[in-house]
């Protein structure tokens, strides 16, 4: 487990990570009036317990946000890496699951709102490429919301061999590509299934996509030349979401 530290800025993203139990928090950085804030959110639990808390002016805090441009508002933690979850282990007797996996996919601010609309609409885990996911942005951690707390993030070495090994274990793969013949609301989706998005620029990678065994694409204006990656996934998982509930 990396156990290296580093600091997140925002409400929710602080705010999460604090009622996260596997979350370590090191320290919290906050003004007067985000203390009292904290407090009238969590009536009950007191999530400053057992954590070093820090009181600064906003323009104090400001340091810690203005290289990326950020609003902290008056919300800075340091906080420890989670323990990262084995995708072998996790996937092992179990049905019906919904994976996402981003091929290419590099830009913090999408990663960190496909992390939120995941776990907004229940999907089990994102794969990535672990060089390719920024664990530390600030960036990802403000635009997720404080949603990371709540989804399973699997880093591998090879998108490639992740996606054979899955198909091995009776996963379907389907990309997600504008020329795809298949609109996706019209797959049944069931089983397990893995959801294959590729960059906002060259899309799927040549050779990955041939790890598809379907291509599906999200019907829109023939005007409009593609959606948003974060976009895009959001409509996804709130039909995916949807029909589950409908079937329960």
């Amino acid at each position: 487990m990396n156990k290296s530290s580093f600091f997140i800025v925002g409400q929710h993203a602080v705010i999460e990570a604090l009622k996260n139990p596997r979350r370590k928090v090191l320290r919290v950085f906050l003004t007067e009036e985000s203390k009292k804030n904290i407090h009238r959110k969590s009536p009950n639990k007191n999530l400053l317990n057992d954590t070093k808390v820090y009181y600064k002016t906003k323009k104090e805090l400001d340091k810690y946000s203005t290289k990326e441009n950020l609003l902290h508002q008056g919300y800075v933690a340091e906080i420890e890496h989670l323990e990262k979850p084995i995708l072998k282990e996790f996937i092992k007797n179990k049905a019906d699951l919904t994976l996402v996996c981003l091929d290419g996919v590099t830009d913090p601010r999408n990663i960190g709102s496909l992390i939120r609309s995941a776990a907004s609409f229940n999907i089990d885990g994102i794969i990535m490429k672990e060089r390719h996911f920024p664990s530390e942005s600030k960036l990802m951690y403000k635009s997720a919301s404080g949603s990371i707390e709540y989804i399973n993030i699997f880093e591998v070495s090879n998108i490639n061999s992740t996606l054979k090994n899955l198909k091995e274990k009776n996963f379907w793969v389907y990309g997600f590509d504008g020329n795809g013949k298949k609109e996706f609301t019209e797959v049944e989706w069931k089983g397990n299934n893995i959801l294959l998005f590729g960059s906002e620029g060259s899309g799927m990678h040549q050779h990955t996509s041939k790890y598809a065994d379907f291509l599906v694409k999200i019907d829109i204006n023939e005007k409009v030349e593609s959606l948003n990656i974060s976009n895009s996934a959001a409509i996804v998982f709130h039909h995916l979401c949807y029909l589950k509930k409908r079937v329960d």
